[in-house]
């Protein structure tokens, strides 16, 4: 794609002009430029910064995935295998690329809250600045500082950021794999586009499928915008989506490859096997009304109908204020951005570039809305194509403005109509920051108003002040929202990690008077600690210190300790591992004793065992009050 800034056709008889103000073009000319420039990236990379790593110490982070990354650190075969206890007697019900980083360094750094979150913080800044790069190459300079901008002060992105759920790396890795298509395009060469394959096999390490949503857009705009003839085009394609598909599947062949054996049974399965794990259950059993697809487990209903599902999903109350914002911005600059340069080369850069981005949003809002179930923090990954829109949109907004004609009205109607727009989503949340609506509404309209009124006789520092104030209208709103992750007042919640007063996280909290748990490592409770030291206090050889019905039961110990535990059941607590005859043979061979059971799992054969076989044990001599959801049993001496 073009390294240059968006341009106006030589041909065309009006002025040319960059994307950016002509005072800037003078000032980027001079040798100080690239300081400037640099200067002005710092100040957003310092903001994301801050954003992302204000008090992480106290972030309320994912008890499933936090127990499983303290785990991994604990024991390199877990960590190989992702295995949900150190000894990986089952693993994750996941790929474990994503917590790979956050276990290296808990395992560097020890078992502290902000160690696991700290690779979230790196991974996204690294994404900041290389969209900066990425849109840099492609719309000139400003574009590339306001997609950084509005990268930065996505209210899901920040919330993420400040967690350990996968998706944070999900979008760096697609974000590079987008760069590496970029210059794939504008040099024709093989090696960018082998680079792109490997950062998309990367990210499917991360999220699994999700990680190929964007295959068909990249291929589509190589075939269609890259040099070189159509056997060329095709034959270097092919050869990348081999590198895609190779490394994508790497961890999966392994596991493949590797004896039962001498790996942890795979959760979310009931044959063990890996394409089930990542094509099944995370996969096809996610659309469709087959929730046992290839053999898969069943999943829970909190993962399969969180009610955000359907085409007006991106935009309802809770997921519209965490992504939303500057839609009409982004779809306008994409129509035009297309529509203005038909008629141009096959190979024209800026088009290619709306394509790519266009493509990203279009395709992901079409699956996610024909998925049976979000969590609102997906629409993170929307983030990187609605910033490049933004500023790209922007930049050849202004240079349409600049050179006069019909087209110069695009700049305000898309401001009128993103401010209005903000005005729609932040409406059914009037009462949080209730001076934001009227500052919206007031700055659009005088950016819109200023904009449109302006003719050859106004001073140049009154157009670029409708357009400081134009700005601000349409980043106003998700800064505030970005900003609100900071207060504890809007604490989200650790498994549904969203900005503002919306979401379960704030409910509980504000409306049903909850405590959120924040689920810190090696931090147990006052109930986890007297159990735990009653289980090491009657341990005698065991290789597991305990056995829980499902990960609910395990995931605040193994945050708490290192020590074995075997999850039956895995996530959902219906995987059917272990059997209730290998878990007989356990107890025989004196290598479990305990095993705590709760009502909120559905009975198992394994727990049917447990029940039958096994002694209740008094909550007293464990420091409770009574039994509550949870039961310990204990089996010494049955068979």
């Amino acid at each position: 794609m073009a390294t240059a800034p968006l341009t106006r056709d030589p041909a065309d008889s009006r002025p040319r002009t960059h994307g950016i103000p002509r005072a800037l073009q003078a000032t980027l000319r001079r040798p100080t430029a690239v300081s400037r420039e640099s200067y002005a990236l710092l100040l957003i990379l310092a903001a994301a910064a801050v954003l992302y790593t204000w008090a992480i110490g106290r972030a309320a982070v994912h008890p499933y995935y936090t127990a499983a990354l303290r785990s991994m650190a604990a024991n390199w075969h877990a960590f190989v295998f992702g295995g949900l206890d150190p000894s990986g007697s089952i693993s994750l019900d996941k790929i474990p690329g994503a917590l790979w980083p956050q276990a290296l360094s808990v395992r560097l750094l020890g078992p502290h809250t902000w160690a696991a979150v700290l690779p979230q913080v790196v991974e996204g800044l690294l994404a900041v600045w290389a969209l900066h790069r990425i849109v840099r190459a492609w719309a000139g300079a400003w574009a590339g500082l306001l997609a950084a901008l509005v990268l930065t002060l996505t209210p899901v992105t920040v919330a993420l950021n400040r967690h350990n759920i996968p998706d944070t790396l999900l979008v760096l890795l697609l974000v590079l794999a987008a760069g590496s298509l970029q210059k794939a395009v504008r040099t024709e060469r093989l090696l960018p586009l082998l680079v792109c394959g490997t950062w998309v096999g990367l990210a499917f390490q991360a999220k699994m499928l999700q990680a190929w949503l964007v295959l068909p857009v990249f291929a589509a705009v190589y075939l269609w915008a890259a040099p070189g003839s159509w056997w060329d085009r095709t034959r270097r394609l092919l050869l990348a989506g081999i590198t895609a598909l190779v490394v994508s599947c790497s961890w999966v062949l392994l596991v493949w490859a590797s004896p039962a054996a001498d790996r942890p049974y795979l959760d979310g399965t009931t044959n063990n096997n890996p394409f089930t794990l990542v094509f099944g259950y995370n996969g096809l059993s996610r659309f469709g009304h087959d929730p046992h697809a290839l053999g898969a487990v069943a999943g829970t209903a909190a993962s399969r109908t969180s009610g955000n599902t359907g085409w007006t999903m991106v935009v309802n109350q809770s997921v519209g204020p965490q992504i939303a914002w500057l839609l009409p911005l982004a779809v306008l600059a994409l129509a035009l951005g297309v529509w203005w340069r038909a008629g141009r080369p096959r190979t024209d850069g800026p088009r290619a570039g709306f394509l790519l981005w266009g493509g990203w949003l279009v395709v992901h809002l079409v699956v996610f809305s024909n998925s049976n179930g979000n969590h609102g923090y997906y629409m993170t990954v929307l983030a990187p194509a609605l910033a490049a829109l933004t500023g790209g949109g922007v930049a050849l907004f202004w240079a349409e403005y600049r050179a006069g004609g019909r087209r110069r009205a695009a700049l305000p109607v898309a401001v009128g109509l993103t401010a209005l727009w903000a005005a729609a989503i932040d409406g059914p949340h009037s009462d949080f920051a209730p001076w934001l609506l009227p500052v919206v509404l007031m700055l659009g309209l005088c950016g819109t108003v200023g904009l449109w009124t302006s003719g050859p006789r106004t001073t140049r520092p009154a157009v670029h002040s409708a357009l400081a104030a134009s700005l601000t209208a349409v980043l106003l709103a998700p800064a505030v929202w970005a900003v609100s992750c900071l207060n504890p007042r809007y604490p989200g919640s650790p498994i549904e990690p969203l900005a503002g007063p919306v979401g379960p996280g704030y409910h509980d909290a504000h409306h049903h008077r909850a405590t959120v748990r924040r689920n810190p490592l090696n931090t147990p409770s006052e109930r986890d600690t007297a159990l735990l030291n009653y289980l090491s206090a009657h341990r005698s050889g065991e290789k597991y210190l305990l056995a829980t019905q499902a990960a609910y039961g395990a995931e605040p110990l193994l945050r708490a300790t290192p020590q074995p535990i075997l999850v039956m059941g895995g996530f959902t607590g219906l995987t059917p591992y272990p059997t209730a005859p290998r878990l007989g043979d356990l107890v025989s061979t004196h290598q479990l004793r305990y095993a705590l059971l709760t009502t909120r799992r559905p009975a198992t054969p394994a727990s049917a065992w447990v029940k039958k076989s096994c002694t209740p044990v008094s909550p007293r001599a464990y420091g409770r009050t009574s039994d509550g959801s949870f039961t310990l049993y204990d089996c010494a001496g049955r068979t």
